[in-house]
């Protein structure tokens, strides 16, 4: 997706919750790729499943309008630097020190620590050596380490299942990391010490992950139950049988009932995260190529059992 995810679903941003996940679920039953096999139908669907992962959690949503993060569910970058800090309203050094451009943060100790403490007077901070050209003793000045923010991608079924995974530090080591079972978009994991060094005997900040759970082909997912698209052939709808159908722990044997219709919608209980359900969705599939002897027992079958399933519809019932 790249742009306005409400675009993408087709709703205004005033839509609420309700209207966005309408939205998408029109969408999904037009345009998944095991319903139809147009290359820019699945664009489509790939647009608006990441639009929808988006917006349908609140807090994310809410982000995304006031601007701290783009369409990815990125952090937009906020450009607060020590310049802005040092040229703050009520700072007693705003004047004198306004720096020019980032320095680190040894610079800016250097600056209201040394020079700063040089002009009123020998030893007039603590933690500052006595003598000239002093600085500030590191022994005497902590501070806590930076904590590091990062964006996790965690495919479908780790996310559902839990699971671990592998990353990659700033300071080249690696980590492995823990994914709780049922872990969903935006879900921040903290990795306690795993952030910035800590100065003088300041403890090390912490790492923060920001979960982005990947699409699935088959599963789509809303809070602790699955969705599926089962398709079934025409005589599997009409004479019934047990079918297997694909869940988040392997296929399980699902029976279809006589009669059964595209858009009727069958439960599995427990078969979702967490003990959530598994909806399942029927959708009769016709063979690619009807033969001859299939057209001609359904001619035969039309002169004596024909019906209009459009009968209830034109007559408002």
């Amino acid at each position: 997706m790249a742009g306005d995810p409400y675009a993408a679903l087709g709703v205004s941003k005033t839509a609420s919750d309700a209207e966005i996940k309408k939205a998408y679920r029109k969408i999904a039953k037009s345009d998944h790729p095991d319903l139809n096999p147009d290359p820019a139908a699945a664009e489509r669907f790939k647009a608006a499943s990441a639009a929808y992962d988006l917006l349908k959690d609140p807090e994310q949503r809410r982000r995304f309008d006031a601007g701290e993060i783009d369409d990815q569910g990125q952090e937009r970058p906020q450009h607060r630097y020590y310049r802005q800090h040092a040229e703050a309203a009520g700072n007693p050094y705003a004047q004198e020190y306004g720096f020019q451009g980032d320095p680190d943060l040894s610079d800016v100790f250097e600056d209201l620590f040394g020079r700063r403490g040089q002009g009123a007077g020998q030893g007039a901070f603590r933690g500052y050596r006595a003598g000239s050209g002093g600085g500030p003793r590191e022994a005497d000045f902590s501070m806590r380490g930076q904590d590091h923010r990062f964006q996790l991608e965690v495919d479908f079924l780790t996310a559902a299942k839990g699971g671990k995974t592998r990353i990659s530090l700033p300071d080249g080591g690696d980590l492995e990391v823990s994914i709780p079972k049922g872990a969903h978009e935006g879900q921040t994991i903290r990795l306690k010490g795993k952030g910035g060094p800590g100065f003088g005997k300041g403890a090390p900040g912490d790492a923060y992950l920001t979960l982005s759970v990947g699409q699935h082909p088959d599963f789509q997912r809303e809070g602790d139950d699955i969705f599926v698209t089962l398709p079934i052939s025409i005589d599997e709808a009409i004479l019934g049988g047990k079918v297997a159908v694909p869940t988040i722990d392997g296929p399980v044997n699902l029976t279809i009932p006589k009669g059964a219709t595209s858009g009727q919608k069958l439960r599995l209980r427990g078969r979702g995260v967490n003990g959530g359900d598994q909806q399942v969705e029927l959708k009769v599939v016709m063979p690619a190529r009807p033969d001859d002897e299939l057209t001609a027992f359904m001619e035969n079958w039309r002169k004596s059992h024909g019906y209009d399933p459009r009968a209830k519809t034109r007559t408002g019932g």
